[in-house]
């Protein structure tokens, strides 16, 4: 990799989950005083309280960007610069994570991680969002679980038992609700703990999955078997579909 190509990460969530406090405390806590940090934040993100401290730190500058599906827009990111891309959360996560790696491409920037943002007490309101974070933690190297006042911890060690049974690798990070976060460096270190192989470089995928009644007819072609979130139907839905997020939402 390029010293001077761009670093993104890559975060997913719900709105007001907390996103903006994180990257704020991952870039004041997390990366050094000359190093440049890039945050872009979806245009039509409401105001936050975390909003005030990360205008105000030296080393970042704030954009904002819109989703135009199906594809991420064209952003001049500074050379070398570590970039926090925060996802539009009323917008398909699914849609923009399959737009993010030819955005990576043309953009000559190197993707260091995927996190996700776990809102604990819309989570467990509403059991149907499951789907949702299923998907979102696919495809996640770090996943940050936030609002956790008010939950019982039966509530928050299920939810993670759910991943860690079916042997997902990603962080499970338990976020407080006043202070930083213990440990920045572990969680910017861009070594892949995710699922999804989609970003990996050099992995090439079947355009669709072979068909056998015969497990020993079977081919080995060598390829990846498509990404199951982004697979197709004739009709062109998603195979697999995830809950629309703002029908889940508290109402204003």
């Amino acid at each position: 990799m390029s010293s001077e190509s761009a670093s993104v990460y890559f975060v997913l969530g719900t709105p007001g989950s907390g996103r903006r406090a994180l990257v704020r405390d991952l870039i004041e806590n997390g990366l050094a005083a000359e190093e440049r940090a890039l945050v872009l934040l979806e245009a039509g993100a409401a105001a936050a309280p975390a909003d005030g401290r990360l205008a105000g730190l030296p080393n970042a500058e704030v954009r904002r960007w819109t989703w135009l599906e199906p594809a991420l827009p064209p952003v001049d990111l500074p050379p070398g610069a570590t970039v926090f891309f925060l996802a539009d959360p009323l917008a398909s996560p699914i849609d923009q994570l399959e737009a993010l790696k030819p955005w990576l491409t043309e953009h000559g920037a190197t993707l260091a991680r995927v996190f996700c943002v776990v809102d604990c007490q819309l989570a467990e309101k509403q059991p149907v969002l499951r789907q949702w974070f299923d998907a979102c933690i696919h495809f996640a190297d770090v996943v940050f679980l936030t609002h956790r006042e008010g939950l019982a911890n039966k509530w928050i060690s299920d939810f993670i038992k759910h991943y860690t049974h079916e042997r997902f690798p990603c962080h499970f990070v338990q976020v407080k609700s006043k202070g930083d976060l213990a440990t920045p460096l572990v969680w910017l270190d861009p070594t892949a703990r995710r699922v999804s192989q989609y970003f990996d470089e050099g992995e090439t995928y079947e355009i669709e999955s072979l068909e056998t009644d015969d497990e020993e007819d079977e081919v080995d072609t060598g390829l990846l078997p498509p990404e199951p979130y982004f697979v197709r139907l004739g009709t062109g839905r998603r195979e697999k579909t995830v809950p629309v997020i703002r029908d889940y939402l508290p109402k204003k």
